[in-house]
């Protein structure tokens, strides 16, 4: 054994050379050994992997394929293999859920004749493999076979893709329902991004996602009509337009007939496979993080988690003030108040600050001088939303204006797109708003994939069905809200913006303009700022209402986004969950439940000796017909205190624990 810094390094070196193909079966098993995967060429690269000794998944193809003909399953028998094992310590910078990240796994490397190589690595938490290439010159890539097949008679959880009129099927928002379904049942029209959730009776649960996507397309999940899936890619976009819309983007035309063209030597994406014997152990997965490429960047001190508010989603509904509310400098002056009073970082200034397509035309209502003055006067950070399109546009100047008033944090949207051209503008976009020290988050875009590693600036992202949908439909449900833990969470955080302040039950909710409301109690809302992994979570309620509750508000501005470490003390899948998570010498505990009603037993058992206070804000005793009822209460506990909990229909609680 050779120690190097934190990490422990072991390389066995196997070789065998062979003029056919290579019937050997090669494996590889995580650390603990309760996941194998076996891999081997039989004219296709086929693996196999087993859970306990129980196969889960089936043999599943690898391939790629390049624009000439050429293909790494084709005249390409295995060179050689060696096995290598790790044992490190990711520390991370913004962390989403625990700042020391463990990185211990076993890994197989197998090379071909042909300049191929493909990685597998077993962890105790699930398994990954990727291709990496090293052709002399650049390379065409025509398709990849990601075919994976899944024993038993499984069930997913899938958010099926849904073609716009006058757009192609991969045009999306990447904001989908998770309908559970039968595998089966998916015909192969059906397609979704990821991850996607996998689940059966006496198997564990299975996750499929990628990471360290980059110069390359995102994949999508097809159906087959049988128990697998198989990956798809959107076509290189030759031709492109601007839609003629209040919101305008590019959309795609006409797609080639390769998926994308980049360098002959390279790595390409982690193909991701989390496994959980419990549902519980899925929330608080990193293995999409462990996978992505380190930092490229030199300092992140400048990059700041935190808090902000948002007006778009009430429309700027507020009362009770002297002034006539909208998109106007008294508004976002109350709003940098209100920031200041319950401990938000900053404000966010979304859509129509300035015109849409021009980031130069600001709205004649707004004085930037005078919020950005006063802003900075009360403490407050500015945060302003743009449209992809402008911002691609006008980046470098924008990129100086936003530098000029103090902005470290921007949002660009309706991006709408993962194939390769649009994968390359993530990195380009990132790239040149950390060489200005500014945060930025992604909205109508993909799930985060690790590039949150990468660029420790792109500091959460949308991709998810979240609390904007109120304005319009009720598909954002307390059974919603606990799919997404489970799934969308794997790849990333997400920026969901809880906090909504009119709070309704199943029978109650209802789509009112200017007055959105939320399914579920108060303290469903609450939990989600500690449930969600989110380093920028963003209050969508409205202020008036706020300072009307001052002591739920201050609760609310005291829970941190960042944490030292998480635990995830019980979950079910669409059903509920209950997080722990501690900063510092404080801990926070968090529940979430559906439409049932449920009680708990809160063990505290993870703090140590000595006596907490708790405050506890839980659904009060007519949550289930009033939703917005709650109640604050502090009581002392100790590592030996057992709290009982009720959570109403659609209900939750949050509990901030300190050491006296």
């Amino acid at each position: 054994m050779i120690q190097m810094k934190n990490h422990i390094l072991v390389v066995v070196f196997l070789s065998f050379f062979a003029d056919a193909w290579c019937a050997d079966t090669l494996s590889v098993r995580s650390p603990s050994g309760k996941i194998m995967v076996k891999v081997w060429m039989s004219k296709l690269l086929q693996y196999e992997v087993s859970f306990e000794n129980k196969i889960i998944l089936l043999p599943s193809v690898i391939d790629l394929q390049l624009g000439d003909g050429r293909s790494l399953s084709v005249n390409n028998p295995i060179k050689f293999h060696f096995l290598k094992n790790e044992n490190d310590v990711i520390i991370s910078p913004v962390p989403e859920k625990r700042k020391s990240i463990p990185d211990v796994y076993n890994e197989l490397s197998i090379k071909f004749k042909q300049p191929y190589q493909v990685i597998f690595r077993a962890y105790d938490d699930g398994i990954a493999y990727r291709i990496i290439t090293s052709f002399k010159d650049s390379i065409t890539i025509k398709n990849e076979v990601a075919s994976i097949s899944f024993a038993g008679n499984p069930a997913v959880y899938f958010p099926q893709v849904h073609k716009r009129d006058d757009q192609d099927i991969f045009h999306t928002s990447f904001e989908e329902s998770y309908v559970y379904k039968k595998m089966d049942s998916i015909p192969e029209t059906s397609m979704a991004f990821s991850p996607v959730l996998i689940t059966q009776p006496y198997y564990p649960d299975i996750a499929v996602t990628e990471s360290d996507l980059e110069e390359y397309p995102g994949m999508f999940l097809q159906g087959t009509g049988s128990a697998s899936l198989k990956g798809i890619f959107a076509g290189y976009p030759e031709e492109e337009k601007i839609t003629d819309a209040d919101y305008p983007e590019k959309i795609v035309v006409k797609r080639a007939d390769y998926i994308a063209k980049t360098k002959g030597m390279r790595n390409f994406p982690w193909r991701v496979i989390i496994i959980a014997k419990e549902d519980k152990e899925l929330p608080s997965n990193d293995m999409v993080y462990r996978l992505a490429s380190p930092s490229r960047l030199p300092d992140v001190s400048w990059v700041h988690a935190g808090k902000a508010t948002d007006e778009w989603i009430i429309n700027t509904n507020i009362f009770n003030v002297p002034f006539k509310s909208g998109v106007n400098t008294d508004t976002y002056k109350y709003y940098i108040d209100f920031a200041k009073r319950f401990g938000f970082d900053r404000i966010m200034m979304d859509a129509g600050w300035s015109d849409y397509k021009d980031l130069y035309k600001i709205n004649a209502n707004i004085n930037m001088d005078s919020i950005v003055a006063y802003a900075k006067s009360r403490g407050i950070k500015i945060s302003m939303w743009t449209l992809a399109l402008a911002l691609d546009r006008q980046l470098d100047s924008a990129l100086d204006r936003f530098n000029k008033w103090g902005v470290d944090f921007i949002m660009t949207d309706f991006i709408d797109r993962d194939d390769q051209k649009t994968v390359q503008f993530y990195y380009r976009i990132a790239e040149a708003c950390a060489k200005h020290k500014i945060m930025i988050m992604y909205h109508g875009a993909y799930p985060t994939k690790g590039f949150n590693r990468t660029y420790p600036n792109a500091i959460t992202r949308e991709s998810v069905l979240g609390s904007e949908y109120n304005i319009w439909s009720d598909k954002v449900s307390p059974g919603h809200d606990l799919t997404l833990p489970f799934t969308r969470m794997l790849a990333g955080s997400f920026d969901y913006e809880p906090g909504f302040l009119n709070n309704a039950t199943k029978a109650a909710f209802r789509t009112i303009e200017g007055y959105p409301m939320s399914q579920g109690t108060r303290c469903h809302q609450l939990a989600m700022f500690l449930v969600y992994d989110n380093p920028m979570q963003i209050f969508s309620g409205n202020p008036s209402q706020g300072y009307n509750e001052p002591e739920f508000m201050e609760l609310l501005g005291s829970i941190p986004t960042t944490w030292d470490e998480t635990k995830i003390i019980d979950a079910k899948i669409a059903a509920y969950i209950i997080t722990a998570r501690k900063k510092g010498e404080d801990w926070f505990v968090g529940g979430m439940n559906d439409w049932s009603p449920r009680d708990f037993k809160i063990s505290f058992d993870f703090l140590h000796d000595g006596n907490y206070t708790a405050e506890v804000c839980k659904d009060g005793a007519n949550a289930d017909r009033y939703a917005p009822d709650y109640v604050i209460e502090k009581i002392l506990v100790n590592k030996n205190t057992v709290m009982p909990i009720h959570l109403a229909p659609g209900g939750g609680f949050m509990i901030k624990v300190n050491k006296n």
